[in-house]
């Protein structure tokens, strides 16, 4: 079968990712090798140390090859084994495991929003190139071609997250036009930020299919123009029951 580890960038933003062949199918990741990366090239390491160890936390089904190949969602170390400063997963991994947190099963919703450019001039998908479009309004949870743009993108993106095995929940097209939403959970714990980014990666590969550009930035476009978020929703077990949010 045929992997793809997938591991953050030294943006802490950019996704990265890179194949492997393995000899049959594989459900666990305590069971997949660790592979390694030249950290040089992605801001990680230092060019006279640059080996970084990618080690596998969740796997997820590949919407792209399909069969039994898979995606891998890694995070990243030194050969000695210390977390690199751009993993972030680890210490939310100890904080996720400890007894008492694991107690009270925090649920989490993200609801993450984004905008797709039309590529080579970075402009949102459905502007007229150097202009504008009509005032936001028409624009959010709306159908029509004059109204929403790149939906066969968003729908894509949908049904290869349900086949991956990510939670997702839901799409709907946003306030400023070229600006999309989808939600993800509710998840439990760290398997929350793994299908989140998981979800990102499923996404930028289907752009770069499409040939259009998706950015997070939380303001792509200067002006009076609608912002882009994930918003984060969050409860615990005590917060559920009758009475625990007061």
């Amino acid at each position: 079968i045929i992997a793809e580890y997938i591991w953050i960038g030294g943006s802490g933003m950019d996704l990265r990712s890179k194949a492997r062949t393995l000899p049959g199918p594989v459900s666990d990741p305590s069971k997949l090798p660790k592979w390694n990366y030249d950290g040089s090239s992605t801001g990680q390491a230092p060019g006279e140390d640059s080996e970084v160890i990618l080690y596998p936390q969740a796997i997820f089904k590949d919407p792209f090859r399909r069969g039994n190949n898979i995606l891998v969602m890694c995070d990243c170390y030194t050969p000695a084994g210390e977390p690199i400063p751009t993993n972030k997963r680890n210490a939310a991994a100890k904080i996720f495991s400890n007894p008492a947190v694991a107690a009270e099963e925090p649920w989490y919703g993200i609801e993450q929003e984004y905008t797709l450019l039309q590529k080579d001039i970075n402009w949102p998908l459905g502007w007229p190139v150097g202009g504008f479009p009509g005032p936001q309004g028409p624009y959010y949870c709306s159908i029509g071609a004059e109204k929403s743009f790149g939906r066969d993108i968003v729908d894509s993106h949908y049904k290869a997250c349900l086949f991956a095995g990510i939670n997702i929940s839901g799409i709907n097209g946003e306030v400023m036009p070229g600006q999309w939403e989808f939600q993800v959970g509710p998840s439990v714990g760290i398997s929350a930020g793994d299908q989140v980014w998981v979800a990102r990666y499923i996404l930028e590969r289907i752009t770069e299919i499409a040939g259009v550009v998706v950015t997070f930035d939380p303001k792509p476009i200067p002006g009076d123009w609608n912002g882009a978020g994930a918003h984060t929703n969050y409860s615990t077990e005590s917060m559920r029951k009758d009475g625990g949010f007061e």
